[in-house]
């Protein structure tokens, strides 16, 4: 994430010194003879010559401005032999149909305005009142963000420690744990738990998440700044914490005392009064507190839906229930020009030009330090083969055919390991496809093991995200919150590889979800009315249990 500066990105005038020419020609008077007019065709075509020169060597910084429509032009790095594109795409599209927010500075965050010729437009529309709400939050951050007379006036009363209740700004920190995944995840959760609660999201995010991220809103961060009161306290949050509302209803001190700022923990351990927190009678008090700090590495969303007072506010926003992350994600989520810049040179060099784009994303949960698994290959191959994603390949003999046009499909593949990408690469180069069909294997990266904490393989991680979100279909590893971001990102339904039971291959190997939503691993099991314990999964018709986590919780268009 980084702060923007207003940049202006008005094109320099340049004249054109062709002009004079073409003045020149036309101003000769009727009569010419036939070598005086051929003459003044070629002074014409020299002005023209170099009115085109001139434009092409102009700065464009990977866009150009027009008043209804937008000229996009995405220039090849150096070295690269692609040459540039010029896609002319209507104004509103550049803005996902009106989800993003206008005004801002287009060079600080090439990808907000380039996603567009990556092929990936919104699936479905966003509802006129989720666009109405983002416009109204933006609002509502700009009057109350970082450094605003009413954010240093809260702080302020927070120093101090008084026991104070809501004012016209009240807020919702978010601070970063867990693996990328996760945080992307949760941070989508939060931001739309403070969009329901006219809150203000701030985010707390390490230095392992600078420059992956722009900024979000309009005019003002959404980081929290370097100098927040509580920002020291930040690592010792935990569920026995004074100010943690678990701990709290433990000690029966909610009810009496209304603190200056709560510490929620829906971290995948917390216990069953933390649980509470998606019970309207304890929104009826955490909404009394300004400040909230929130942990969690979880995709709580499904929950919310769960909650009667927000309902009819998550039914106006979003018709289409499984359109949540996708949206948000769309909303929330741009590579800043970094990793944009490793996005757009791989798709460039390794599946802008293949017909079908097949995205492979492997994750192994298993136990033990073997870094390859040949039931995991065996599984894919047949998941891939079964469900028609890739062809079989010839193994009797060898064609020698005359050059013409093959369908070409280019198989994008993420793994902490490289060996499972050369075996299939090895596969489709030793062997003709029985369909004709050329495949092309590559993987971006292969970092051996999961670092935590370290920048730049977070850089890669999201940019491969983001890559996999591009592809056509998509096959993901079962509980995998990288797949979940790029399937939520991409409006993809996966083929899930249904988790191996004693290093076997299973049968069926994979399934289809059921939507394009993450999964909520850790949901509650509480009836807040009746005060019992109840399958949430069967609560209403668009919450349902997940295909790959048995309790966990998505959601689905059930009339779809």
């Amino acid at each position: 994430m980084k702060r923007f500066n207003r940049v202006s990105t008005d094109p320099p005038k340049v004249k054109d010194p062709g002009d004079d020419a073409v003045s020149r020609a036309l101003e000769i008077k009727c009569g010419l003879n036939t070598l005086q007019l051929m003459g003044v065709f070629v002074a014409c075509l020299m002005g023209l010559f170099s009115v085109s020169v001139i434009l092409r060597d102009l700065p464009s910084y990977g866009i150009r401005l027009g008043a209804e429509a937008r000229v996009l032009q995405v220039k090849p790095q150096k070295g690269e032999d692609y040459p540039s594109q010029h896609v002319v795409v209507p104004k509103d599209k550049l803005l996902l149909g009106g989800l993003l927010a206008a005004g801002f500075d287009e060079r600080s965050c090439l990808s907000r305005y380039q996603s567009v010729l990556y092929g990936k437009a919104l699936i479905g529309e966003p509802s006129s009142y989720l666009i109405s709400r983002l416009r109204s939050y933006e609002a509502l951050h700009k009057r109350c963000g970082p450094f605003t007379g009413s954010y240093n006036k809260t702080v302020e009363l927070l120093k101090s420690g008084q026991q104070i209740g809501p004012s016209d700004c009240n807020y919702l920190v978010w601070i970063s744990f867990s693996g990328l995944g996760n945080r992307i995840l949760s941070l989508a959760s939060g931001f739309l738990y403070a969009l329901l609660t006219n809150r203000v999201l701030l985010v707390y995010h390490g230095a392992d998440m600078t420059n992956l991220f722009c900024e979000p809103f309009p005019e003002v961060s959404w980081l929290i700044p370097t100098d927040f009161p509580l920002t020291s306290q930040f690592s010792g949050f935990n569920q026995k914490s004074v100010h943690s509302y678990g701990n709290m209803l433990k000690n029966n001190s909610t009810r009496t005392t209304v603190s200056s700022f709560l510490y929620l923990h829906l971290v995948h351990d917390y216990d069953d009064q933390d649980k509470l927190f998606f019970c309207d009678q304890d929104q009826t008090f955490i909404q009394q507190v300004p400040w909230l700090i929130m942990k969690t590495d979880n995709y709580f969303i499904p929950s919310l839906f769960l909650i009667p007072s927000f309902e009819e506010e998550l039914r106006n926003l979003f018709p289409e229930k499984e359109t949540v992350f996708h949206f948000l994600g769309r909303y929330l989520f741009h590579p800043t020009n970094q990793a944009w810049d490793l996005i757009t040179r791989y798709y460039q060099a390794y599946l802008a030009k293949a017909d079908e784009k097949i995205g492979i994303q492997i994750r192994v949960f298993e136990k033990g330090t073997a870094p390859y698994h040949q039931h995991v290959l065996d599984q894919i191959l047949a998941c891939t083969l079964k469900e028609n994603l890739l062809p079989e390949i010839n193994l009797k003999m060898h064609i020698i055919t005359p050059p013409r046009k093959n369908n070409t499909k280019a198989v994008l593949l993420t793994s902490l390991n490289s060996k499972y990408s050369e075996k299939l690469r090895d596969m489709y180069w030793e062997h003709q496809t029985v369909t004709g069909e050329i495949i092309g294997v590559s993987q971006p990266s292969h970092e051996g093991y999961q670092k935590f904490g370290n920048h730049m393989q977070n850089v890669k991680a999201w940019a491969e995200m983001y890559l996999l979100s591009l592809t056509d279909k998509l096959v993901t590893s079962s509980r995998s919150t990288f797949g979940y971001v790029a399937q939520g990102l991409g409006g993809l339904k996966p083929w899930i590889l249904v988790k191996p039971v004693n290093e076997t291959a299973p049968d069926p190997p994979c399934q289809r979800a059921m939507s394009m939503e993450p999964c909520f691993h850790d949901p509650p099991f509480y009836d807040c009315k009746n005060k019992r314990g109840t399958d949430t999964g069967l609560l209403v018709p668009h919450v349902t249990h997940c295909e790959d986590v048995s309790l966990g919780l998505k959601l689905v268009d059930r009339e779809n």
